[in-house]
């Protein structure tokens, strides 16, 4: 076959075909059939209960709600409030992983405070100050996890 005997079977393709029985006869049939039995009945299905679904509903609202109070919890302990008492104080790991962080951290801590100095009123620097300073709460939490 080439190309263009193909491309002849494909426009006959575009063109209509009539079926080889009228549709439409047993179409009507069958709804004279239905329609001449007794009315309609609307019959509505419930599934049967499963209280295995409600437990499990259940169970995962009690999840969900037990996570997001772990995590009020954790954060309430981590909160920039409680971070100046810790972070206040220069601080070197005796872990050589977390001494370079804990320069940084203070270096910056440092830098963000001269800042301060001379713009005591922006949201911007007190933002990063506190949370440098959790930051630094945060690596001291994982020096003492670390041993």
């Amino acid at each position: 076959m080439n190309e263009f005997e193909w491309r002849q079977q494909m426009r006959k393709l575009r063109e209509p075909v009539a079926p080889r029985r009228d549709l439409w006869e047993t179409i009507d049939a069958a709804l004279e059939d239905r329609g001449e039995s007794a009315a309609p009945q609307h019959v509505t299905r419930h599934a049967p209960p499963r209280p295995w679904l409600l437990a499990a509903a259940l169970a995962g609202a009690f999840l969900l709600v037990g996570d997001i109070g772990l995590h009020l919890h954790r954060t309430a302990h981590d909160a920039p409030g409680n971070a100046p008492a810790l972070a206040s104080a220069p601080w070197k790991p005796a872990d050589p992983r977390l001494s370079g962080a804990a320069i940084e951290l203070d270096a910056a801590r440092i830098e963000l405070r001269q800042a301060m100095q001379q713009s005591p009123d922006s949201t911007s620097l007190q933002r990063l100050l506190a949370r440098t300073e959790q930051q630094q709460t945060q690596l001291r939490h994982l020096a003492q996890e670390a041993g």
